[in-house]
């Protein structure tokens, strides 16, 4: 995935909504394969856009903070600080 921080950002976005929205269902449908499915696979797309935007531009959450790194957070621009 190659992406500018924008289009990541806004996919990271995307791909959010269908897990938040994918487990809501799953409240009450808990057993639709489809839908556990469907959960897992766009688990997986947010898991791997979230290491690729804290590969390239920071952690936006703990999950993909390296800290052998430093601890930088306040050093960098904040994801709704787009350039220009």
């Amino acid at each position: 995935m190659r992406y500018n921080r924008k289009e990541l950002l806004d996919y990271i976005d995307v791909v959010s909504f269908a897990v938040v929205e994918a487990n809501l269902y799953l409240d009450t449908h808990p057993n639709d394969a489809a839908a556990i499915e469907y959960f897992n696979n766009y688990q997986r797309a947010r898991n791997q856009a979230l290491k690729e935007y804290a590969n390239a531009f920071g952690p936006l959450n703990l999950d993909t903070a390296m800290f052998d790194r430093g601890f930088s957070w306040a050093e960098q621009s904040w994801p709704w600080q787009l350039e220009g």
